[in-house]
């Protein structure tokens, strides 16, 4: 997933995202450790799209924590 559709998404879906992806990261550590798992690349990209997901949601955070003060 690219950070500019992130960008687009709503706090709502950033947060169902971030679910979905942490359940994800889950399952694949779990293929991993029973060597069930094909593609080991996917762990890393899963990674990277909660890394994307939570910086996102701290930008806003961000930015509305000082929206808030210059109020």
């Amino acid at each position: 997933m690219k950070y500019t559709e992130i960008k687009a998404m709503s706090d709502a879906d950033l947060a169902k995202k971030l679910e979905e992806g942490r359940a994800e990261l889950f399952n694949l550590r779990f293929q991993m450790a029973t060597s069930q798992l094909d593609n080991t690349a996917r762990v890393k990209a899963v990674k990277r799209d909660i890394a994307r997901v939570q910086t996102e949601m701290r930008t806003r955070q961000i930015a509305a924590e000082s929206a808030a003060e210059q109020n």
